[in-house]
């Protein structure tokens, strides 16, 4: 059984990165079959997510805005036996790098101006399968990054840091 001292020193590690991450990449679905825009910046938008994405307005999802690291873009990648794979055919809103997005569990954690909640991990769907090829759903289970919702509107643009 770990002692008092144990655990708090795990809550203070917890709370400590070696360096913030890095926003690398937007990506808006404006509908569901729509183009994927990339834009240099998009706002954050409480109870809403990102303005101009498809799930703007649905304040009770608890899939507002969603993650994905870039190191993992390379996993995957590797296990389909391909050199690279961007990161529009995953259907994620915000590639970062630099920083262990599940690390982030239970907490709040600012993105530029605007602040996140963790609100779980964001599975593969069926999707995957067809825009990665066979394997692809596979490839991207435990690597398919997190869910959040808005907490604190705000900008955040290419560029901007990811932390606590």
């Amino acid at each position: 059984m770990p002692t008092i001292i144990t655990m708090l020193n795990i809550k203070h590690l917890q709370k400590i990165f070696p360096h913030p991450g890095k926003v690398v990449w937007i990506g808006l679905r404006p509908g569901r079959d729509a183009p994927l825009i990339e834009p240099e910046q998009a706002l954050a938008v409480v109870g809403k997510g990102l303005q101009g994405d498809r799930f703007k307005g649905n304040s009770t999802s608890k899939r507002q805005v969603t993650l994905i690291q870039a190191e993992h873009l390379a996993v995957v990648a590797a296990l389909l036996g391909r050199n690279a794979i961007h990161p529009s055919l995953l259907r994620r809103n915000i590639v970062v790098s630099g920083i262990n997005l599940l690390a982030l569990k239970d907490k709040t954690f600012s993105v530029g101006e605007a602040q996140l909640e963790m609100t779980g991990l964001c599975h593969p769907c069926s999707k995957m399968e067809t825009v990665l090829g066979p394997g692809g759903y596979n490839a991207l289970r435990g690597h398919g990054g997190i869910t959040a919702k808005v907490v604190q509107t705000g900008l955040l643009a290419i560029g901007d840091k990811v932390f606590l």
